[in-house]
């Protein structure tokens, strides 16, 4: 349990006691800062402590927000601080340094902004203390009657729940989500919170009813279609209201984070599969279709992610595409127009939902494929733009982000070593990009297995180790990334539609899954400031170069034998999914892993 210590002792008629219970503190009261201190030092090391002014007068969800939030090691609001077990070492150095202060004044009495002080103290020490943003709760420390009086009005006069069912939906939100889902599934978040039911059992229930209508999918029925259209829709709400519940008790964990970050992935590309499924049941075969719709897909989230990893810390001024994008952003109906063409998540599954009910799984690829390239080109082309017209500097963070992203495995690096620092900056786009263009060239011109694209595949990994060579600090080498996603996806893509190899292309459909698992795993661990995945992980499985150098000798070496192939790429799949997916879980699940979630993220 965690610890709650009140300052000093409460105010006649105060429910603060009553209030830190309820959040799940045990409350013991000092008499001022040095039995404070003395009280903080009986309190175990691993657990969470929280000093609180006796004074407070404020809502039940401002001392929420305040006190147990568990995705920051200190936070604080007026009149509250909490310290985790990372912060507790800069918290006792602070209580010390403020007690021999108080002492040598000769005052130890609650007119003193202890938790302020001892906050600002946290934060000289080089601990981030996390101010939440109450909005219009209130959070207050009286210091005579007369305010008190005033602050209790100020608290009945705000709605606390209205306020919390709101905090718990996104800030920024695509419309179809904000306008369509949300309205409704706030409540269902608090319905599923006041029965204990926790953001992971939703999220698993999200992916099971994607799953369900998966499997409807398959069975290439229109009633089956029907329902997977409206199955995958209670998914999305489902999906939505797993977050909703996040926010609104606080339920953040490392398990959850795992879980909401690979799933939404995992629930759209098997729902791809299952119209696969379905449509071959009535002899059409749109596997290419499916897998070219999750190599999109996935491409141009790697766009997104390398592009944010490359700028969120870079320092230039204001390019002028990012100053029309504010003045467009500040026209209300052009924030709305521009968040639907991007075809984010909510806007997305509302699409695949009603194709699949009303139209057929070609149609439904199609209409994915023309949509998510459309909204690739125009996220990109505004990228390209500020990139090259901000003159950003960019961070040894964001290159070190940017070379994790890049996947690169052994081959790559033996040329980067090999080869030095190339002398100009920026070189790295260059050579991804021809790298690229000479692959799929030679594996699209040249007949399938022919040993010419082995040759090909050579000559990228050696540029794809050139590529790498410098730190990727370029005003375009954020788009390192996605250029080598496009080069192996595509290339496997291309391979297993031309071969006569039976059942190739669903096969090859595992392995790109597969694969993209890794990248989206690696993106959040980045995202949660734990760096990238082991270097023996990538070693093992190869690097981009390395599979993609696989998969081109193995077409080379298996072109004449059959189902030999597809057996080759469904026994890769299989290895490297194994390999990743045990490393992913162990990481995920340890007490070491960050607590991260995707506020903001539409897509």
């Amino acid at each position: 349990m965690s610890t709650a210590i009140l300052t000093g002792p409460p105010a006649p008629g105060s429910s603060l006691d009553a209030d830190l219970r309820s959040l799940g503190f045990d409350v013991r009261i000092a008499t001022g800062a040095e039995e404070t201190g003395s009280l903080l030092e009986s309190v175990p090391a691993g657990e969470r402590v929280a000093l609180v002014d006796p004074r407070f007068v404020g809502h039940l969800h401002a001392l929420r927000l305040a006190l147990t939030d568990p995705r920051f090691p200190a936070a604080a609001a007026p009149g509250a601080l909490t310290a985790q077990s990372e912060a507790r070492p800069a918290l006792t150095r602070a209580l010390t340094a403020v007690s021999v202060t108080v002492g040598a004044a000769g005052t130890d009495g609650p007119a003193d902004d202890l938790t302020g002080t001892l906050a600002d103290a946290l934060d000289a020490d080089g601990v981030a203390v996390h101010r939440p943003q109450l909005g219009t709760l209130v959070a207050t420390v009286p210091t005579d009657a007369e305010a008190r009086h005033e602050a209790r009005a100020a608290v009945e006069a705000v709605d606390e729940e209205a306020v919390r069912l709101r905090s718990a939906v996104k800030a920024q939100d695509g419309f179809f989500t904000t306008f369509c889902i949300s309205p409704y599934s706030r409540y269902l978040a608090r319905w599923c919170a006041r029965r204990g039911l926790t953001p992971n059992q939703v999220t698993t229930a999200s992916l099971l009813t994607a799953l369900i209508a998966a499997g409807c999918a398959a069975t290439g029925e229109r009633g089956g279609y029907i329902a997977a259209g409206v199955l995958l829709l209670v998914s999305f709400v489902l999906d939505c209201t797993d977050g909703q519940i996040a926010r609104y008790s606080l339920q953040y964990s490392t398990l959850g984070a795992w879980l909401d970050a690979t799933f939404d992935r995992a629930k759209e590309y098997a729902f791809y599969a299952g119209l696969a499924l379905g449509a071959a049941r009535n002899g059409d075969d749109v596997w290419a279709l499916a897998l070219g719709a999750m190599v999109l897909m996935t491409c141009r989230h790697v766009v997104d992610f390398a592009f944010y990893e490359a700028t969120y810390d870079a320092t230039a001024g204001k390019s002028p595409s990012a100053a029309l994008s504010g003045r467009l952003d500040s026209v209300g109906w052009t924030v709305w127009a521009r968040r639907i063409i991007i075809l984010p998540i909510g806007e997305r599954w509302a699409m695949i939902a009603v194709l699949t009910a009303f139209t057929t799984p070609r149609i439904v690829f199609w209409a994915l494929i023309a949509g998510c390239a459309f909204a690739a080109c125009y996220t990109t082309a505004g990228r390209v733009l500020r990139s090259v017209t901000r003159k950003a500097k960019r961070t040894d963070r964001a290159a070190q982000a940017l070379a994790d992203l890049a996947d690169s495995g052994p081959v790559a690096g033996l040329v980067a070593r090999v080869i030095g620092r190339p002398a100009a900056r920026g070189a790295g786009v260059v050579f991804a990009a021809v790298a690229t263009g000479g692959l799929l060239f030679a594996v699209l011109d040249r007949p399938f297995g022919d040993r010419q694209t082995v040759i090909a595949a050579l000559g990228y990994a050696v540029l794809a180790g050139a590529a790498v060579a410098r730190p990727l600090k370029g005003a375009l080498d954020w788009l390192v990334p996605p250029i080598f996603r496009a080069a192996e996806y595509t290339t496997v893509l291309v391979l297993a539609a031309r071969s006569d190899s039976a059942h190739a292309l669903p096969a090859a459909f595992g392995l790109v899954a597969a694969v993209a698992y890794h990248h989206y795993d690696t993106v959040y661990r980045i995202r949660g400031g734990t760096g990238a995945p082991p270097t023996w992980l990538v070693r093992v499985t190869g690097g981009h170069e390395g599979r993609t150098l696989l998969v081109v000798a193995l077409a080379a070496l298996l072109a004449d034998r059959g189902d030999d192939f597809t057996l080759a790429l469904t026994a890769l799949a299989v290895a490297v999914a194994l390999v990743w997916l045990v490393e992913s879980i162990r990481f995920w699940v340890s007490s070491g892993a960050p607590a991260v979630h995707d506020e903001g993220e539409t897509a």
